[in-house]
């Protein structure tokens, strides 16, 4: 696969963290109207209406938002969304200025200096006002220190939005940097650092930094800890960031960006009134002299000790920034043919090998001059024995674009491909087209901030040429990560071992030449699953209903045009009753799903580049087909994917390989963030049967060919089909395609004969500790709602938005227990409940539970004088969540599939549980708060010294089912409106 390029940022998705930093597009590369003609090998995906110039800004034809831009008079540059649509208001501020600009000798400063505009301002000092008031309202709220820029970003119920921008603004009027603060602010910065020691990511980064030039200021700490952040002689702490501040934010080096329902008129007011305030000190970006990589420093190899049983081989190359040739994208053609997994490809012949499960490639750090292109394999243990040959074969591969790879049509196959998700492209949240576009806003042109990732419109095959021959031997830095490096050297921030080798050019050119590998080797031919019918049918507005019920299967269709894009969303839920009666059965249908994805990706990947993805997973009750696309060509790819779970021939080593890889999953879960790990144990104790890491693993192991055969044989044999198709096709369609699939599965068994999936009730109180490799210690409390109603559900849910933003102030801003603290509604599936969490580097976990108690105590108080008027925003807040429309059509299939899963077929659990909170009382939370803190708790600790007990415990639990919500009101019952998903036993 390509991969987009840029940092990822720490609070921002990865895709959008990509697109905004460098202006390359994730997955393939894009094109706008200006794209010359298809080529005749393909049909031309979209007409030259797909987009056009919209006042300030080129968007999309399926784009119905209002754009605007200004300049205040202090220089601010600002972008204004209107869209009707919106369920939510946001605003975003990008600053360029990032850890780039750190002092020499306060490493981390800039980052710092984010989390300290938090903590008050001159007309709203108290630390937490600002959080208090984003969460009261239904909001969210989050900040990233990237390279070069700081972005915070906020969300909000559109009513509170003029009264949230003026809490906003001050953060770059008059923050007041409260000495008290500092102190503890730079705690939770060091904690921060303390909980990402064991990341492998950041452990390889600062690896590879020794390689580059050290004068370049990408290359050293930027995170920031006690021993960075701290007074000095140049200056108190306090001094620092206030001069840093005064250096580097001003109107002139800023970016705003507000969206919501509002006119333009009144956001260009509110903008006015709230950010003419900002001062302008006549700066300007700052600039990198610095080169990333010296000539002198590559060739040059870097081996880095991996935590993780991951092993990895990344083969990085020096290039010029790409961002100024975003019309052409050079990196992102590259990357596609490089990275494409096709038959032929460098992934599929590697795979073939059995010395890879996957590839990347991909821009990576950029600073507006230099930038490295990065191409990434992820090795079994028998590729990392094999990594001369390896590279030996991607040079091959090079060599074979340099020689066939350069030609036009295969340009106008990605521009069109482009233009095409350009035309269609889905609706984003408002907070991440606020945070997104405000970076944009600082690279690009306004008329191109929308367009500029999928802009494709210049072929320059020089251009082309003069990237590809900067990825020579000569110009390489190897680097390879796994957990049998020695290394003799070690990092001084995140400690991971490693050696660097300064190499010559002719020992990279020699090594591994294998010509039976470079024979295997081609270029994709032209894509065959191009769609060409984008017609948008007119579907009347109706509720899901069902096409096909027969004894073995079930078909139910939503017929929707209201996204205006020519798609359809398919679920197949293959229900097997005995899939998880047994945890051979359970492992094995993992395999199964994960065997059918293998096998098929390289025949099936040109489909995916075309718009079609299939995918299997398994669940808590069998295997769920999913088939996401243009509505033309998705009965094809249909076929395929049956007759391979049906017919194919399961090949032994690419078994071996998939069991593997499964079998390092698993081995790595004591790898994971900590507070991941304990959210997963919560899941895995109390929904479905308990399955432990070490059972799983001894089954793996006993995986052959001939015993998946059987499974296989078992599992179709015992299938009840549940099938959900939403999107932009007609009932006849939707029936006829089903029907398809159906009768290729043959299923005979009844909805009834498939077991509901299974929620343990917490009985008494149970303290279990999870396996963990991390140094902090953690702790997480479950209070588990009295029963799955509908009024448990919504009362526990006001519940958790009243109890967040005070816990968070308590524990993590004036106590500073750890960098990670929560509180929040988390469902088990529809069975509500509490979950508080704090990881914390410096207090055991009984300290942190002690911490919870005493909290309890003062928000006992809260509750006892709580009063209608408080409660009705908290209430307001989780309604405007549940209202919420979905953005996508996959967000609408997923609700639907959600709700059919459990057998709501009535379609409207969300509209009965909006009138379920509505009644919720002043004397409901009441009673909810004394319920979940005197029943009996689930706790979760880690401690590093302490071993853990959770796999020989898990099996013995023997708690009692938590009984389903009675049947009448199955159809209103309702998961969370913020859910944390329940593990593995999903649909």
């Amino acid at each position: 696969m390509s991969l987009p390029s840029g940092f990822r940022p720490l609070a921002l998705s990865a895709a959008i963290a990509a697109i905004v930093i460098t202006g390359l597009s994730p997955g393939v590369s894009l094109a706008d109207s200006s794209t010359p003609p298809a080529p005749s090998s393909m049909t031309s995906a979209t007409s030259a209406s797909a987009i056009t110039q919209a006042g300030p800004v080129i968007k999309s034809a399926n784009d119905q938002r209002d754009y605007r831009s200004l300049t205040l008079d202090n220089g601010l540059k600002v972008l204004l969304v209107s869209d009707p649509a919106a369920d939510k208001a946001a605003a975003a501020m990008d600053v360029e200025v990032g850890s780039a600009q750190d002092p020499d000798d306060v490493p981390g400063l800039a980052h710092f200096l984010e989390h300290m505009l938090f903590l008050g301002t001159d007309r709203y000092p108290e630390p937490d006002a600002y959080q208090e008031f984003i969460t009261r309202h239904g909001g969210q709220h989050n900040a990233f220190t990237a390279s070069q820029d700081t972005n915070y970003f906020f969300d909000i119920a559109p009513d509170a939005f003029a009264e949230a921008l003026p809490r906003f603004a001050r953060f770059f009027v008059a923050p007041q940097f409260n000495a008290d603060y500092v102190d503890r602010e730079r705690h939770a910065v060091h904690s921060e650092y303390q909980a990402r020691l064991q990341d492998d990511g950041r452990r390889v980064n600062e690896a590879v930094e020794q390689a580059l030039n050290p004068e370049h200021p990408f290359n050293r700490f930027s995170v920031g800890s006690l021993e960075t952040l701290k007074d000095s002689e140049a200056g108190s702490l306090r001094q620092r960031l206030v001069d840093f501040y005064q250096a580097h934010y001003g109107a002139g080096v800023m970016r705003l960006t507000l969206v919501g329902p509002q006119s333009l008129d009144t956001l260009e007011s509110l903008t006015r009134h709230n950010f003419s305030d900002v001062p302008n000190r006549e700066l300007s970006r700052p600039q990198i002299d610095a080169p990333l990589v010296t000539a002198d420093e590559l060739p040059a190899r870097v081996e880095v000790k991996a935590l993780k049983q991951e092993r990895e081989l990344d083969f990085m190359f020096p290039i010029e920034d790409p961002v100024a040739q975003y019309r052409v994208k050079p990196v992102s053609y590259l990357a596609n043919l490089i990275g494409h997994e096709g038959e032929g490809s460098l992934l599929a012949v590697l795979k073939d090998k059995g010395w890879a499960d996957g590839l990347s490639a991909g821009g990576g750090p950029s600073d507006g001059e230099n930038a490295l292109l990065s191409i990434s394999v992820t090795l079994t243990p028998e590729g990392a024995r094999h990594q001369p040959e390896i590279r030996a074969a991607l040079f091959d591969y090079l060599a074979l674009i340099r020689q066939q790879g350069l030609e036009e049509w295969r340009y106008k196959e990605q521009a069109a491909l482009g233009e095409q998700e350009f035309r269609f492209q889905q609706r984003s949240s408002p907070v991440d087209l606020a945070s997104s576009l405000a970076m944009m806003m600082t690279r690009y042109p306004v008329k191109d901030v929308l367009a500029a990732p999928y802009l494709m419109q210049d072929y320059d095959a020089e251009l082309i040429e003069s990237t590809l021959d900067r990825l020579t031997p000569e110009n390489l830095l190897e680097v390879y990560s796994g957990p049998d490096v020695t290394g003799e050297q070690q990092g001084k921030w995140f400690k991971a071992p490693y050696t660097l080798t300064r190499l010559t050019d002719d020992a990279v050119a020699r090594a591994g030449d294998d010509p039976s590998l470079a024979a295997r080797l081609a270029l994709p031919a032209p894509n065959p699953y191009l769609a060409s019918d984008f017609q948008v049918l007119n579907l009347p507005d109706a509720p899901p209903r069902q096409l096909i019920d027969e004894p073995g299967a079930e078909l139910w269709y939503q017929g929707d045009d209201s996204f205006g894009v020519p798609k359809a969303e398919w679920r197949f839920g293959l229900l097997n009753p005995a899939v998880s009666a047994s945890v051979e059965d359970e492992v094995m249908s993992r395999v199964l799903a994960a065997w059918l994805n293998d096998s098929l990706n390289a025949r099936l990947y040109p489909a995916r580049l075309a718009g079609q993805d299939a995918l299997a997973y398994a669940h808590g009750r069998g295997i769920t087909l999913q088939f996401s696309g243009w509505r033309d060509g998705q009965q094809p790819e249909m076929r395929e994917v049956l007759d391979q779970l049906v017919n194919g021939d399961i090949d032994s080593q690419r078994l071996a390989r998939i069991t593997q890889r499964m079998t390092r999953s698993l081995s790595n879960r004591a790898q994971a963030p900590l507070y991941t790990q304990l959210g997963r144990s919560l899941s895995e104790a109390l929904v479905g049967q308990p399955t432990t890491v070490s059972q799983q693993q001894d089954v793996l192991e006993q995986v052959t060919s001939e015993r998946l055969d059987a499974f296989r044989k078992r599992f179709l044999a015992r299938l009840h089909v549940q099938a959900m198709v939403t999107g932009n096709l007609s009932d006849t369609q939707a029936r006829e395609t089903g029907q398809l699939v159906i009768n290729g599965l043959a299923p005979r068994v009844t909805r009834d004969g498939i077991p509901e999936l299974a929620i343990h009730r917490v009985d008494q109180p149970l303290a279990l500790r999870p396996e963990s490799s991390r140094g902090d210690a953690g702790a997480l409390r479950y209070l588990q709602g009295k029963d799955r109603t509908l009024e448990s559900q919504a009362s526990l849910a006001v519940l958790g938005q009243l109890i967040e933003a005070p816990f968070y102030s308590r524990l993590r801003t004036d106590e500073q227990l750890g960098y990670i603290v929560s509180a929040s509604y988390s469902p088990m599936l529809d069975a509500p409940g509490l979950s508080l969490l704090v990881q914390s580097p410096s207090k055991d976990s009984k300290t942190l539970f002690s911490r919870m108690d005493a909290f309890f105590t003062t928000f006992d108080e809260r509750i006892t004088a709580l009063d209608e008027a408080t409660l009705a925003s908290y209430r307001s807040a989780v309604i405007d969540g549940l209202e919420q429309k979905p953005r996508r059509l996959s967000e609408l299939a997923s609700r639907n599939w959600s709700e059919l899963s459990f057998g709501w077929t009535d379609f409207d659990r969300r509209q009965q549980l909006i009138h379920a909170v509505e009644q919720v009382s002043v004397q409901d939370i009441r009673d909810a708060w004394q319920q979940v803190t005197q029943a009996a708790p689930l706790e979760l600790a880690f401690d590093p010294e302490i071993p853990s007990d959770f796999d020989q415990r898990l099996p013995t639990l023997a708690l009692p089912l938590l009984p389903e919500a009675p049947r009448a009101e199955h159809g209103a019952t309702a998961a969370a409106p913020s859910a944390q998903p329940a593990g593995n036993a999903q649909h």
